[in-house]
């Protein structure tokens, strides 16, 4: 059990899922930024545009129904969530986009190798060069 719990431990402190704890928060904050921004600021917008309707009350009743219910359909609501999803994914490009910068001027810059790297490749050619001549003596031996 003890082993357990030092998986989950390990588990739970590795970056990557810190990262994405602090993405989803962030991410639940800025939806509702971007909902108010929709709601409160876009919509009346829209609305005075297209004559003063109200987007969010913007629906259709089916008059017939086998249990005798009036089914709604909520057009204004679907409208408003793609206004929305259409603003954050707009906003997400944005920032994946400064990041990529970020990222390309970071990668621009080759760090030059280190003393073992360099002693790895020596090593690692020198192998190479007596496997083919290995290799070739073999081959002249048949």
């Amino acid at each position: 059990m003890k082993k357990f719990f030092e998986e989950f431990k390990t588990f739970i402190s590795k970056g990557n899922v810190m990262d994405l704890a602090v993405g989803m928060i962030i991410g639940t904050a800025f939806t509702n930024i971007v909902k108010s921004l929709v709601d409160n600021m876009l919509m009346p917008i829209i609305s005075a545009i297209i004559g003063g309707i109200n987007l969010e009350g913007l629906h259709i009743v089916i008059p017939w129904s086998l249990n005798g219910d009036k089914p709604v359909i909520q057009i204004g609501m679907f409208l408003q969530a793609v206004i929305n999803f259409l603003i954050i994914a707009f906003c997400i490009f944005c920032i994946v986009k400064v990041m990529n910068k970020f990222i390309k001027k970071k990668e621009a810059a080759p760090a030059a190798p280190t003393k073992d790297q360099v002693l790895l490749t020596e090593i690692r050619d020198l192998l190479k060069a007596q496997n083919e001549a290995a290799a070739k003596a073999d081959a002249d031996k048949k």
